[in-house]
């Protein structure tokens, strides 16, 4: 079976933010990825699939394609048998308590993916992020997070607004923060990780209660910074450590 070219339209417009949101519908890639969501509490509208494709769902939903038209639907290098395309689910309830990672106008697809990666790892369980960053539904996202998206509730809101209004103590990276290793973190709180190129905006920098930082052991001390998503796995790690 092929693909029409309503489906073709569709699954091209939706590599935008504005159609994903028209529509309601994100793509996700690759068996792993595909599996994860479909075991999972988020609704498959359609899944393009090649014939060795094994899938427990009713054929209304399958559309089964030859490897020629995968290729042409799919934004992998190597395509990986099956592409899904799975309706957003609704925002879930903000959570005022526990520990939350909160990012700044994080732009690259793949931090924000491994970021959440990270957050299930460590059993952060909510990600707040500021309008400016990244959509956690692109479909570079969704493939970095490889499948951890399912399990992580992602909030979009106004940063500063949020950070102003909590009772939970509040911490930036930031290169002159106090050396976490000497920091006694709490069980409890949101820390705020900043953009790629410019760190944590200074209007959401104002009103965070505490500043701390990773400290640079090598010789020369020259690297001016760590990857967003590695100093928050860095970070992550000390805070769940201190626990």
């Amino acid at each position: 079976m092929s693909i029409s070219k309503n489906q073709l339209k569709l699954i091209t417009s939706l590599s935008q933010k504005k159609y994903r949101q028209k529509h309601n519908l994100f793509i996700a890639e690759g068996v792993k990825v595909v599996n994860e969501l479909l075991n999972s509490s988020f609704e498959v509208a359609t899944i393009f699939c090649v014939d060795d494709f094994e899938i427990n769902l009713t054929e209304e939903k399958i559309v089964r394609i030859l490897d020629t038209d995968l290729k042409k639907i799919s934004n992998l290098k190597t395509p990986n048998k099956v592409l899904g395309i799975f309706k957003i689910p609704e925002e879930k309830k903000l959570n005022k308590t526990g520990f939350t990672i909160a990012l700044d106008a994080v732009n690259d697809p793949g931090n924000l993916g491994t970021i959440i990666r990270l957050c299930d790892w460590f059993g952060v369980t909510q990600l707040v992020c500021s309008k400016d960053t990244v959509d956690c539904f692109n479909a570079k996202v969704v493939q970095a997070s490889m499948g951890s998206l399912t399990r992580i509730a992602i909030h979009y809101l106004d940063l500063k607004s949020y950070l102003s209004e909590t009772n939970l103590p509040t911490f930036i990276a930031d290169m002159d923060g106090e050396n976490v290793y000497k920091t006694t973190l709490p069980k409890e709180g949101i820390l705020v990780m900043g953009n790629e190129a410019n760190g944590v905006s200074e209007n959401v920098r104002n009103v965070v209660k505490h500043k701390i930082s990773i400290p640079r052991f090598g010789e020369t001390k020259e690297t001016e910074s760590l990857n967003v998503a590695t100093a928050t796995a860095i970070l992550l790690s000390e805070f769940k450590r201190s626990i």
